[in-house]
């Protein structure tokens, strides 16, 4: 009996050691924007004090680079973000590269806690929009996206904001069409040279299909 106790007591400590756990994966370097890509406007992205710096005029800033060969379908996605006063950003997913233009591909989580656009930080835009503000402006807070199978959560500061499952066929007004579920990579927003926001700590986890 006693080594039936032992042998289960291993068995469980396994069961949680860090080899079983999901593992979280850096998407930014801290430093530097290797392996991410943007085509116009590249002057609208820079690093200042570890962060990702977005300001300037319309540009997107893709994910390309080894992690999971930059396409993610079911995943988590957390980042640090601080807007400055009437700033608006977005953070896309499912997304593919495009040179110019707003992405048409895939869903965009909003960010912005003051801009004039009443869809506040955390929206999926023009799906699942958010009135309330949950963040401040000049203030670090966590975004985490998760999307697992049709459902897409978005928390804020570990608030729960949107929980939005895609309906079976789901049809999209003209300019959306692309605001469907199905894998890609991520990309980070510059909206207007108006706007400034940052960007850290920028990493996913990889779910199971």
């Amino acid at each position: 009996m006693k080594k039936l106790i032992a042998v289960l007591g291993v068995l469980v400590i396994l069961s949680f050691s860090p080899a079983k756990q999901k593992p979280w994966h850096s998407l930014f370097d801290g430093q530097s924007l290797n392996g991410w890509k943007v085509g116009n406007n590249v002057s609208s992205f820079s690093i200042e004090n570890g962060a990702i710096a977005v300001n300037g005029d319309v540009a997107h800033l893709f994910y390309d680079g080894p992690v999971n060969d930059h396409s993610f379908k079911n995943f988590e996605l957390k980042l640090d973000i601080m807007t400055t006063p009437g700033s608006n950003s977005g953070v896309y997913f499912h997304t593919q590269y495009q040179e110019s233009g707003w992405p048409q591909k895939g869903y965009e989580a909003q960010v912005n806690n003051s801009h004039t656009d009443w869809r506040r930080s955390g929206s999926l835009w023009a799906i699942d929009d958010v009135k309330e503000t949950y963040a401040k402006d000049n203030e670090w807070y966590t975004m985490c996206i998760k999307v697992k199978g049709k459902k897409i959560t978005v928390k804020i500061n570990d608030k729960e904001v949107v929980e939005y499952t895609e309906p079976e066929n789901a049809e999209r007004s003209e300019g959306l069409k692309g605001r469907l579920l199905s894998e890609g990579t991520f990309a980070l927003q510059g909206h207007d040279p108006k706007s400034k926001v940052y960007f850290k700590n920028i990493k996913v986890k990889v779910l199971p299909d």
